[in-house]
């Protein structure tokens, strides 16, 4: 009897290239998808915590303190937060309503904030979220003064970890009429976003706008100004210098509805080494905790999270995983068809931009949109956050403290030389760090 060989690395790879230039050749452009990064890059699994048992007691049995404080800078009304994890920006138009809704809901319920996206705010978004942050992007779509002084902290988006320096994009089949009228834009038409702001075009200028912003808020609420990850070192120093009270780092693992793979998979750097050099640059210029540090882009579970803290985030903010919690890329029994709706198997479905979104998340289709129970949603959300939350608890114990925000470079270790590199941290089983010329 022949036993079928299972294909090895070198040819799936080379099936890929194949598939790659057949589909290129057929559409005359390049690729677009939803979803993040295929690209095989170093990650939180890289890094390790390292317990501690005789050198120290830990904690077991006490209370973990997980409460968290974004804005002590400038702003009259920090944003507080029972966990250090909310949820990032993602517009109503990439998401549908029902979505938007149930994240606003879902966090609720724990104690902690959601992030408007572009798009401007729904009502019902405001209505339920305990903490909101209102974005404000470069294309101004649906913002308006009024919404705006509604939230409880401003994000001024300068560019997204999965589409850096590339604007925004939502594909005509997502843009319907209410979506349209809401953008002020015709419906059926792709929309993509600009990539600089009307009102600035340096950190000058920024500094200038982040003030409009203070005068136009009565300098209650904080702002943040969420950067991709690039450049990182330079990014940061500007972003804080303007007088912002946050600064968001977006790394290249980071989400996306839509955006060309060639960007996806080959512009930005990784989340890991954009935590380091983001506190390295802080910790230059003196700003290192007096500016806080979000962190987002591939975070998974509580234990990422835990690993961003450590590193020197002051919190973490959720896209994707928010999306799987909902119920993304999920077969529902005797209602969805993911090879027959998207022609993939429900766990490998990228087609975010598409609007075909089978679970209702992703789409502006009333019929699919009905697949995705508010409630239900809303509990699924609140539960997944809840889990996060006691991950890093039972790391913090591990490590012997009662505070998450206590955890430091000190209770880590690298497993690879990468990583060891990139967050300054020594190689498990040493108490080296290899050198790195900075270039």
């Amino acid at each position: 009897m022949t036993t079928l060989k299972e294909p090895d690395t070198n040819e799936v790879l080379s099936q890929r290239i194949v598939e790659d230039i057949q589909v290129k050749a057929e559409l005359g452009r390049y690729r677009i998808r939803g979803f993040s990064t295929f690209q095989r890059l170093v990650h939180f699994d890289d890094v390790m915590f390292v317990a501690r048992n005789l050198t120290e007691r830990n904690s077991e049995n006490g209370t973990v303190e997980t409460e968290t404080i974004l804005g002590t800078r400038f702003a009259e009304r920090a944003i507080k937060i029972s966990t250090p994890v909310y949820i990032t920006g993602m517009s109503y138009g990439a998401l549908s309503r029902t979505a938007k809704v149930a994240l606003a809901k879902g966090a609720a319920k724990v104690g902690t904030a959601t992030c408007t996206g572009d798009g401007g705010m729904l009502t019902e978004e405001r209505r339920y979220s305990t903490k909101m942050i209102y974005q404000l992007n470069a294309s101004r779509y649906g913002v308006t003064p009024q919404d705006l002084v509604k939230g409880d902290g401003i994000e001024i988006v300068v560019g997204q970890g999965a589409k850096p320096a590339t604007g925004g994009l939502l594909m005509g089949q997502k843009v319907s009429a209410i979506i349209a009228e809401k953008r002020d834009l015709p419906a059926g038409i792709d929309q993509r976003s600009p990539t600089r702001h009307p009102e600035w075009l340096g950190p000058d200028d920024l500094g200038i706008f982040v003030e409009t912003m203070r005068e136009l808020t009565d300098w209650k609420v904080p702002i943040q100004i969420k950067i991709p990850a690039c450049r990182v070192r330079d990014d940061v120093k500007l972003a804080a210098k303007t007088g912002a009270d946050g600064i968001v780092i977006d790394g290249m693992q980071a989400g996306t509805g839509a955006s060309s793979e060639v960007v996806l998979d080959h512009s930005g750097i990784p989340t890991l080494s954009a935590i380091a050099t983001a506190r390295e640059a802080l910790k230059e210029i003196d700003l290192y905790k007096k500016v806080y540090l979000v962190v987002s882009g591939g975070i998974r579970n509580g234990v990422d999270a835990a690993k961003a803290i450590a590193l020197g985030a002051d919190a973490v903010a959720i896209g994707q995983a928010a999306m799987i919690a909902l119920n993304c890329n999920r077969e529902i029994p005797g209602v969805t068809d993911f090879d027959r709706e998207v022609g993939v198997p429900a766990g490998y479905c990228t087609k975010c931009n598409t609007g075909k979104c089978p679970v209702g998340i992703t789409t502006q289709d009333p019929e699919l949109e009905k697949r995705l129970i508010l409630d239900e949603a809303a509990v699924r959300v609140a539960n997944f956050l809840d889990s996060m939350t006691t991950e890093m608890k039972v790391i913090t114990r591990a490590v012997g403290k009662n505070n998450v925000h206590d955890l430091s470079p000190d209770d880590m270790v690298a497993l690879n030389l990468e990583a060891s590199i990139m967050t300054k941290l020594p190689m498990v089983g040493t108490q080296t760090v290899p050198s790195m010329t900075r270039w």
